[in-house]
């Protein structure tokens, strides 16, 4: 498309001149047809897709006085790679929806778009958005869908598989997206409660890299095909914070998990409750672990309690809910 400035307003161009933009951010397709058509055709190993997908909201999911364009295409992208991750497939292609205020600039478009190449190039080389949508709205949203492959003969891994005996281990950072998200909260909101710029040279650099991981989280999605091959009964993606995502594992499995405070570091109680660092918690029939896999509990046979923590009972809520959370304010 000719060049525009950055500056300009999505509701002053066309559709075709906004996603003629988007296309030339995002590169290539590996799709046998992708955008361009009235829908995308891929080439996959098995029969069987994984398929996910995960909507990002202006105000309960992301506040753009924080996230440049580019850190926000990029966790729009993780947090759905990691979904397909935690069933133990391999991310093939990403579809994209996005609802957009008039006065939403081209340039941020382009680095949101920016943002999801370069999520798929570093967490899930040759996965490549595929197609999606673009329309108006008053709240800005991004909803993706991912779509993910199977090993051939190989089965998916589910929440329901854990059995007593088995270890449960984890696979990346518990609690630095809490700690991030912390600091904006406290540093970086105004009187109304509305987000106020990140001043990031206020900031030393443990929360530098803590804020980072809040606003631009890094999955280990290739760990989850391996803790597949390497016999995984079950695996899931802690988004919403490990203390209510191993409730469910433990739950959809009927067993008894009992997690080990002191395998999860010096600040245990946000490793415990916060979310949106997006690892790869699991559980393995043996003590052996997969790489990039460390033990943090065991699973036992079904209790009165479903989570333990330190052999006792773990009734807290724990984790984020955006309906029982989110204040309404924005920024």
């Amino acid at each position: 498309m000719p060049d525009v400035d950055p500056g300009t307003p999505v509701g002053s161009l066309s559709e075709e001149a906004v996603l003629s933009l988007i296309l030339e951010r995002l590169g290539p397709s590996d799709a046998l047809v992708g955008p361009g058509d009235d829908a995308a055709v891929l080439a996959l190993a098995d029969a069987r897709v994984v398929v996910t997908t995960d909507t990002l909201i202006h105000g309960p999911d992301f506040r753009l006085a924080w996230s440049s364009g580019t850190d926000l295409g990029a966790k729009a992208a993780a947090v759905n790679l990691a979904d397909v991750a935690a069933m133990g497939a391999r991310p093939v292609a990403l579809f994209v929806a996005l609802a957009m205020p008039p006065e939403t600039t081209i340039g941020f478009v382009g680095d949101l778009a920016a943002g999801l190449r370069e999520a798929c190039d570093e967490l899930a080389p040759g996965c490549r958005v595929a197609g999606g949508d673009l329309t108006s709205s008053d709240t800005l949203a991004i909803a993706v869908t991912a779509i993910g492959e199977l090993e051939p003969g190989r089965a998916p891994v589910l929440r329901s598989g854990a059995r007593p005996g088995d270890t449960l281990a984890i696979c990346g950072d518990v609690g630095v997206a809490a700690a991030g998200l912390d600091i904006l909260f406290e540093r970086f909101r105004g009187e109304d409660g509305d987000a106020l710029p990140v001043d990031a040279e206020s900031l030393r650099p443990h929360e530098r890299d803590a804020v980072r991981g809040q606003l631009r989280p890094r999955p280990p999605i290739s760990s989850g095909a391996a803790a597949a091959r390497a016999g995984a009964t079950a695996m899931m993606d802690v988004s919403d914070g490990l203390v209510l995502d191993a409730r469910r594992l433990a739950r959809a499995s009927g067993v008894t998990l009992d997690i080990d405070r002191r395998t999860l570091g010096e600040d245990s109680d946000r490793a415990l409750r916060g979310g949106e660092d997006h690892a790869l918690l699991a559980t393995f029939p043996s003590t052996t672990l997969p790489v990039g896999f460390r033990r943090i509990g065991s699973v036992n046979a079904a209790g009165p309690e479903p989570l333990l923590v330190d052999g006792r009972p773990e009734r807290s809520a724990g984790g984020w809910d955006p309906y029982r959370d989110w204040d309404g304010a924005g920024g």
